[in-house]
């Protein structure tokens, strides 16, 4: 008895999470997306540390990004993003080489995981969350378009200390909007993803102007990333947000 209630209500618990599941991607998929799991722990550990929680973010379409940001990353963090469909066998196995010698960590997930991962779910190396990742990622592959999952990517994904999106980052480092990015700037805060709280795009380390000068180079060497963008007007600097 006790078995077959258990089992009972674990298949309510996971009918549950399906749908709400499900429920959340698709509102996801038309929504801003205005606050994330890593902004409110970033938060909460700026508390416990006696600071003043930084918040810095600016969601824009991604009318108003930079084509030059876009090609930055995608030739930073991966040039299979248009192709794939969510998971890159080639990254992994890269990744999984690169590890086995022993060498700084290298991680092997796409844009699409980044942004499963960025949205949904919380900061972690464990299974359960890896494993929440991979249906995440299939969800949004599959509800999302590939412009939709690069417009999210680019309005959430951390790029400073307390600094969340493209515009954000432009304003605090360049002064300027995400719209009129050269391919140099782009380069700069894509060279900075991997770790964004050591990086400072505005301030470039001798290894991140390395990066840039690489990712620029590979940006022309992949394929055009485009999402039919109209030329968007110069716009007057918009202030922070905090």
């Amino acid at each position: 008895m006790f078995i077959r209630k258990a089992l009972k209500f674990l298949r309510n618990l996971l009918l549950i999470f399906f749908v709400s599941s499900i429920v959340w991607v698709v509102t996801a998929r038309f929504i801003p997306i205005l606050v994330t799991p890593l902004m409110i722990i970033r938060s909460i550990e700026s508390i416990f540390e006696g600071k003043f929680p930084k918040n810095s973010k600016t969601w824009i379409p991604i009318e108003e990004i930079s084509p030059n940001m876009v090609q930055a990353v995608v030739a930073s963090e991966d040039n299979l993003f248009l192709t794939h469909h969510g998971f890159s066998l080639d990254a992994i196995t890269k990744a999984f080489e690169h590890n086995q010698k022993g060498k700084r960590i290298r991680g092997g997930s796409t844009i699409s995981q980044q942004t499963a991962k960025n949205v949904f779910l919380w900061p972690d190396r464990s299974y359960l969350r890896k494993g929440l990742e991979a249906y995440f990622t299939v969800l949004i592959e599959l509800v999302w378009s590939k412009e939709r999952i690069m417009e999210v990517y680019l309005n959430v994904i951390e790029m400073g200390d307390g600094i969340y999106g493209t515009e954000a980052a432009s304003l605090e480092y360049f002064g300027k909007n995400a719209s009129q990015l050269s391919k140099s700037q782009a380069a700069l805060i894509a060279a900075c993803l991997p770790n964004p709280r050591r990086f400072n795009a505005g301030n470039p380390s001798g290894y991140i102007q390395r990066r840039k000068s690489k990712i620029v180079s590979l940006m022309g060497k992949i394929q055009q990333v485009d999402f039919n963008k109209k030329d968007i007007p110069k716009k007057k600097n918009r202030k922070k947000h905090k």
